[in-house]
């Protein structure tokens, strides 16, 4: 059963009652571009699962099969707590490595890329985190627990880190000693430099305090949201890749044949010496920070829910649709395109580029929904979602032309 899959309907609740509430409070936590940057990553982190199982789901199913390593019962519940319990203390220390060292920095990265801190916030997830993250896990399978009681617990931890992202629930009294809450939570996600790398556990804070990376939530310092080297882009291509861009460079740059390997598990934003004096990367100043917020058309605004809403259609569809496996990849690819291409509307680019970039992707949406057989639910939604796409372009395109230098 996938639980977090049965979670989404309550996550999107969630969000919704606390866009509301933040609005009535005149306290609100939500800008679109932002909502939409972090929802896209988890759309596409959810539709990854359909294309690519995950190095270590081989692994996994491989050494079930050919070791005889005795196997905790499940209908137990002391193998539920105890499997709940160490599986928390696994995610720390990936958690914590995963801040500590580039190559694991660069998958966990996309999730704290976010300037605003909200629930949107809690489904922003990489899509690359499978290829070493579950390094993390094998002493689970060493010790005996079941890989279902594995994957059970760890979806059940990461339901309930989405509740900790947000900034309308305050301290919590003892909770705060025992439990990670939206408080000790919200101190992990800042970049302040007494906040940065702190807070690692899942479930339970009592890690963080045996190990030393504990910090409480200080009233004279408010939250700076982010990262400090901000990519300052929608894209999700970006968010995903720009770590492993700038590791890659720095690896073609070194003279230095160990530097070169060094870049791949040096700790967090270390450079060759020879490539920080030519090309350095230097960290944002907190005492200037602003938030990436380009301005952009009311008809830019729509078509960025518009499409949001679109793509999230698609992912059920797809989740709910047995395809073909080479489907599975253009169901994914059209996502993904749809994501860039909403972020260049949202990053306000222009126009001409725009229209270059999307108009095809709608064209070939198109193409599909008249060739793929759709119930009558569907086919009445990709149509009205295609007709009032194309509506809310021809809006853009009169604002456009209108805008438009006149020649001399």
């Amino acid at each position: 059963m996938d639980f977090i899959q049965l979670a989404v309907p309550f996550f999107i609740l969630a969000m919704v009652l606390e866009l509301i509430y933040g609005i009535v409070r005149r306290r609100n936590t939500y800008r679109l571009n932002d909502a939409f940057s972090s929802l896209m990553l988890g759309i596409l982190s959810q539709a990854r699962k359909f294309i690519v199982l995950g190095v270590g789901g081989w692994i996994f199913a491989w050494a079930a099969t050919a070791t005889a390593i005795p196997q905790w019962p499940v209908d137990t519940p002391l193998t539920w707590v105890s499997a709940f319990v160490l599986y928390d203390l696994c995610y720390y220390w990936q958690h914590r490595l995963g801040h500590e060292r580039q190559i694991l920095w660069a998958a966990h990265v996309a999730h704290h890329q976010s300037e605003d801190y909200n629930l949107s916030t809690a489904l922003r997830q990489t899509s690359t985190g499978f290829l070493l993250g579950w390094v993390f896990y094998l002493p689970l399978f060493v010790l005996g627990v079941p890989a279902e009681v594995v994957v059970t617990v760890g979806a059940l931890n990461l339901i309930y880190q989405f509740w900790v992202h947000t900034q309308h629930i305050p301290e919590l009294g003892w909770l705060e000693w025992v439990f990670v809450t939206p408080s000790n939570h919200r101190v992990h996600h800042a970049q302040n430099d007494c906040y940065l790398d702190r807070n690692y556990g899942g479930v339970f804070i009592i890690w963080d305090r045996i190990f030393g990376s504990y910090q409480r939530e200080l009233a004279d310092t408010p939250c700076i949201y982010g990262i400090r080297g901000p990519i300052k882009s929608w894209d999700p291509v970006v968010a995903l890749t720009h770590i492993y861009r700038d590791m890659f460079n720095d690896m073609v740059r070194t003279r230095s044949g160990w530097d070169r390997l060094r870049v791949l598990w040096a700790r967090t934003g270390w450079q060759p010496p020879d490539v920080r004096l030519r090309w350095p990367r230097e960290k944002s100043d907190l005492s200037q920070f602003s938030r990436f917020d380009p301005e952009i058309s009311l008809a830019r605004q729509w078509l960025g829910g518009i499409q949001l809403l679109g793509a999230t259609v698609f992912l059920v569809w797809g989740q709910l649709t047995p395809l073909p496996d080479s489907a599975y990849w253009v169901w994914w690819l059209v996502l993904l395109w749809t994501g860039v291409a909403t972020a260049g509307w949202l990053q306000g680019k222009s126009y001409r580029t725009m229209l270059l970039l999307d108009g095809p992707r709608l064209v070939v949406i198109a193409v599909v929904a008249a060739l793929v057989p759709l119930n009558p639910a569907a086919f009445t939604f990709a149509w009205l979602w295609l007709g009032m796409s194309f509506l809310i372009l021809a809006w853009e395109h009169r604002a456009a032309v209108r805008d438009e230098p006149v020649s001399a």
